[in-house]
C-alpha cells in the first residue's frame, strides 16, 4: 500500500528540466556567465565548441593539472571547465567579446 504522499507529480509540474537533465557543457557555460540559462541545448553546444576552440582556453586547458576533479562533469568537458574556472573576470569578459565577434 502506498503512503498518501507518495503520488507521482503531474507532468505539467515538470516543465523545468532538472539540473541533471541539462548537459554538463550547458551547466558549465551558464556557471561562467557565457550563456543564458534559457538558451536551447543545440545552440549551447555550438557556443561550447566555439569556447573550446578559443586559443586562450586551449592554452589554459593544457595547463590544467590532470589530477583535478569536478563533480558531475564528464572527462570530455573537464579540461574546458577547469580552464574556464581558472580565468579571471576580465579574461571571461574578453572571451565573451571574442565570441560575439565570431558570431557577427
Amino acid at each position: 500500500m502506498r503512503h498518501p504522499r507518495q503520488h507521482k507529480r503531474p507532468a505539467a509540474a515538470q516543465n523545468h528540466p532538472s539540473a541533471l537533465e541539462v548537459p554538463s557543457y550547458h551547466r558549465i557555460l551558464v556557471k561562467h556567465g557565457l550563456i543564458e540559462k534559457t538558451l536551447p541545448i543545440p545552440d549551447a553546444y555550438e557556443v561550447f565548441l566555439t569556447v573550446g576552440a578559443d586559443p586562450e582556453v586551449q592554452k589554459l586547458r593544457r595547463e590544467v593539472a590532470p589530477g583535478n576533479k569536478m563533480k558531475h562533469v564528464p572527462a570530455l568537458y573537464l579540461a574546458t571547465a577547469m580552464a574556464l574556472q581558472g580565468m579571471t573576470k576580465q579574461e571571461l569578459e574578453a572571451l565573451k567579446l571574442r565570441m560575439k565577434k565570431k558570431r557577427a
